[in-house]
């Protein structure tokens, strides 16, 4: 049996307070839903949670314009009503609104990204976790389809500094053309995507982008068709990811587990179920290289908070309960309150043959790229910002105030249910009642 995988999850409870509109189809407090199931079944208790710092302007710009930017960071909706000819520019219509709070949503998942690259990093962790993250289409210069801010680019740009070869994972519905745009010229990045392909956004993804110059077969599209269901996508999905992992060799993965694949997607068109969705999370896992999964699509909202929960029991190695735990927003799974989302009966349009054709293409843009690509040895640079590891930093915060008992970012990372510190929920109740500093308590 492996050693147990050490975990670190980011979470900031404010990323659900954000609402780009009613009748708007991405909804941020579905990783507020997700994060209750997570406390409710317990997987806290087997992971490092912390709390993201927010990324600061100058972090964004290391893939954003400047200029893009510092229009990102004053918008409103009403300074985008008296610059319309900004807001055309930067923002995609109804896409990518200028709702309130947009920049500071976009500073907690850019944050929780380029926090658990450097965690990576620094040997802190082997599998991070970010369901804020994952907005794959962001542009250097604009928004597009729901994402501001590419944290996916900036985490990769992150692990660069230390790793010299990256692997960009992507199972939403949608081409991740943001990431892959963003790595298209480079064979420090393999990107990797499997989307719906067709009349249907991007638009980009043919099996015949691959890449230009010296990214030239370094991008991978596994164009999809309607219906794919959970043997027909494992059938493409493990020979393909089995060959870029021998192939390529990265030091690190990076995986967008978007669940608008999932069968019932509002906007999605596969027939994914919960289990097969988590099946490419397992095998990833498997290969024993760094692992980052970020969040992405999806918006059937209890679907997508019972799938990333399920995935994070996935990562920490825990068997879940089909039976749902009671939590914060329970009304929501009914009438059958159950861990799982089932494939419909949905035609699947992704024949044997066709699916043979495109892994065969694959294999042998493969086969034409050297084993591990060779990258000049060099001592890893100091971080951009100046900051140690966290164990480092903790360190130096203290010896700056021995009168604390902890540091700023240990007190953030202490992001756990009262509970935890007690030996029942009766004694919580109990002494959380004669003190408002109970929670800061050692556990006993």
């Amino acid at each position: 049996m492996g050693l147990r995988k050490r975990v670190t999850y980011y979470y900031d409870e404010d990323v659900g307070n954000y609402n780009y509109g009613y009748m708007h189809p991405m909804k941020p407090f579905r990783m507020r839903m997700a994060h209750s199931l997570v406390a409710a079944y317990g997987l806290d208790k087997k992971m490092s949670i912390v709390r993201p710092p927010r990324a600061s302007k100058q972090q964004l710009t290391r893939f954003h314009s400047d200029d893009y930017m510092e229009f990102l960071s004053r918008v409103t909706p009403e300074v985008a009503e008296l610059e319309p000819e900004h807001a055309s520019v930067y923002l995609s219509g109804d896409d990518c609104p200028a709702f309130d709070g947009v920049f500071e949503f976009c500073t907690i998942s850019a944050g929780g990204s380029i926090a658990g690259a450097k965690r990576i990093n620094h040997g802190d962790a082997d599998v991070v976790v970010n369901w804020a993250g994952g907005l794959h289409h962001a542009k250097k210069n604009a928004a597009s389809g729901f994402c501001y801010v590419n944290d996916i680019v900036l985490a990769i740009l992150e692990l660069l500094r230390y790793h010299q070869r990256v692997v960009y994972l992507d199972i939403d519905v949608h081409h991740g053309d943001g990431v892959e745009e963003a790595f298209y010229t480079t064979d420090r990045v393999m990107s990797v995507s499997f989307h719906k392909f067709g009349d249907f956004f991007p638009g980009t993804g043919h099996v015949h982008d691959v890449g230009v110059g010296r990214g030239k077969g370094y991008a991978i599209n596994v164009p999809l068709r309607d219906g794919i269901d959970d043997d027909s996508y494992q059938r493409i999905f493990r020979p393909v990811m089995a060959a870029v992992m021998e192939r390529f060799r990265p030091g690190a993965i990076v995986m967008q587990c978007g669940t608008d694949s999932l069968s019932g997607d509002r906007i999605g068109c596969f027939n994914l179920s919960m289990q097969g969705h988590a099946a490419c999370v397992e095998f990833m896992k498997s290969f024993g290289v760094p692992l980052f999964c970020l969040g992405g699509g999806g918006y059937t909202i209890r679907n997508v908070a019972r799938t990333w929960a399920y995935e994070t029991a996935v990562l920490v190695g825990e068997e879940l309960d089909p039976v749902l735990p009671y939590n914060d927003y329970y009304d929501f799974y009914g009438p059958e309150f159950r861990l799982d989302v089932p494939a419909s009966n949905m035609s699947n349009a992704n024949t044997a043959e066709y699916l043979q054709k495109t892994a065969a293409i694959i294999a042998d843009q493969l086969r034409d790229l050297p084993h591990a690509p060779s990258v000049q040895i060099h001592a890893a640079p100091a971080d951009w910002d100046g900051a140690a590891s966290d164990n480092e930093a903790d360190d130096c915060h203290l010896d700056a105030d021995p009168e604390r008992k902890m540091s700023a970012r240990q007190r953030d990372a202490r992001v756990v249910p009262l509970a935890e510190l007690y030996d029942s929920d009766a004694e919580a109740d109990a002494d959380a009642a004669d003190s408002s500093d109970a929670a800061l308590r050692a556990p006993r």
